[in-house]
């Protein structure tokens, strides 16, 4: 058989110089650190494997050299840093196993597999970070949308509590302004009715007084003034000791001697004569039996027993009986009582205004 091609030489390391101190760190210069060049082995520079410990072609270029290992080592621990940090659970310890060097991968050995155990080791860790950075991100978006829902949630919240705080807002205005509208309009409604009762009782009382008038002026064509041209020169009840009562008991009618005397209604002459103090004097007993008595005339033209009608000559004024000077003294009797009431209120009352 063929022997195998001679690899080619390492790179060789410039010798220190004994003058130089060694150095150590970043920025200095140390001969055992290169420079190197990288050195990927290849099928013209490495002799082939023979025997049963010969290495297969590793499964998706994994183990090619110890670089892609050591990023796959970087990687597998940073992914399960991440996934403790995000997740929350406590950091997963993983173990790495005694890798061999590139150079061992195609040396050949007396029975040992660890280079391929070394690349089933690593693509296992690569398996785990994969699978924690997709729980990381799984995670992560499981947080973000419990975070989103939070929110959503509360704004929802806050949502119905300003709907709820403008509803009652607007259903306390409404209420307000009801009420309002409600006292406005039970106001109008007083000052309505006031007004309208004020109108009723203006209203009635101004027919109550249109029908007194006409009343009054009814009556006043069925009753008439006692005499004309007349002053009035004593009231009924006025005291003095001209009178033998003490006081006044008619209504006098101060009126030149032989002045007309009339019926002041229709009725019946039911004394005509001399009265001692009340000098002559004519009853008229009308309808009602209400008696008028006319006193102190100078002459009388009636008898006892005449109808006479209102308005019709019964006498004449004069200064007879106990009399200062000529009048027609009038006095009332309702029903023919002996004691009189006031002349002038009976009068008026019959739409008369002496």
């Amino acid at each position: 058989m063929a022997s195998n091609r001679p690899g080619p030489e390492a790179p060789s390391i410039p010798a220190q110089r004994d003058t130089e101190p060694e150095t150590f760190g970043y920025g200095a210069y140390r001969a055992d650190e290169g420079p190197w060049e990288e050195w990927n082995p290849t099928e013209d520079s490495v002799a082939p494997v023979r025997g049963r410990h010969r290495v297969a072609k590793q499964r998706g270029g994994f183990a090619r050299s110890s670089t892609v290992l050591g990023v796959g080592v970087m990687a597998a621990v940073g992914a399960g840093g991440m996934a403790s940090a995000n997740t929350g659970k406590p950091p997963v310890s993983i173990s790495m196993p005694d890798l061999p060097s590139v150079g061992s991968l195609f040396q050949d050995g007396s029975g040992d597999d660890r280079p391929a155990e070394a690349a089933t080791a690593t693509l296992s860790i690569v398996a785990v970070a994969s699978d924690a950075s997709r729980d990381s991100a799984d995670a992560g978006e499981v947080l973000r949308n419990r975070i989103m829902a939070q929110a959503e949630q509360q704004q929802g919240q806050a949502d119905s509590k300003a709907a709820a705080a403008a509803l009652a807002a607007a259903e306390k205005q409404t209420a307000e302004a009801a009420a309002q509208a409600e006292q406005q309009a039970a106001a109008k409604a007083a000052a309505a009715k006031e007004k309208a009762e004020a109108a009723a009782e203006k209203a009635e009382a101004e027919a109550k007084r249109a029908a007194e008038e006409k009343r009054l002026a009814e009556l006043a064509r069925q009753y008439a003034l006692p005499t004309s041209s007349y002053t009035i020169t004593s009231t009924f009840g006025q005291a003095g000791s001209m009178w033998s009562s003490g006081h006044h008991t008619g209504l006098d009618f101060a009126a030149p001697t032989g002045t007309l005397i009339k019926a002041v209604h229709s009725g019946t002459i039911t004394e005509a004569g001399w009265a001692g103090a009340y000098g002559y004097r004519t009853i008229l007993t009308l309808d009602d039996g209400t008696e008028v008595w006319f006193c102190h005339q100078s002459s009388i033209n009636v008898t006892a027993g005449q109808k006479v009608a209102t308005g019709e000559v019964i006498g004449r004024v004069g200064a007879t009986g106990n009399v200062t000077g000529p009048h027609l003294h009038l006095e009332i009797h309702p029903g023919g009582a002996p004691t009189g009431i006031d002349p002038m209120a009976w009068l008026r009352d019959k739409g008369l205004t002496p």
